[in-house]
């Protein structure tokens, strides 16, 4: 499973950044890992370079074998947060995905 983080004007990206949320990642969705190929992760300030409250989305976009691209997004105040929901958003999405292709 292929990871490519992307960051905005507003948010500094850098290999130092992502390893943490890269190695979260992983671990988080280790279980679909026979089944996602790649994954997208998007990382925006939503204010530019105003404050406020849930201001940083994360959007995951999951491609796998053989099925379309699934995207979830998620609001939080820090880029962490951010991507720790969207996160558990897509395992929600994946379980289903998955669940219903071994029904099949």
């Amino acid at each position: 499973m292929t990871i490519q983080f992307n960051t905005d004007k507003n948010i500094t990206g850098s290999e130092e950044k992502a390893a943490p949320l890269v190695e979260f990642l992983t671990n988080d969705l280790s279980r679909f890992s026979d089944h996602i190929t790649r994954l997208e992760v998007h990382i925006s300030d939503q204010n530019g370079n105003k404050d406020g409250l849930n201001d940083v989305r994360c959007l995951i976009e999951a491609r796998m074998e053989g099925k379309q691209p699934i995207a979830v997004t998620n609001d939080a105040d820090t880029s962490s947060m951010a991507v720790k929901g969207a996160s558990d958003k897509l395992k929600n999405a994946l379980e289903k995905i998955v669940g219903r292709a071994q029904n099949n």
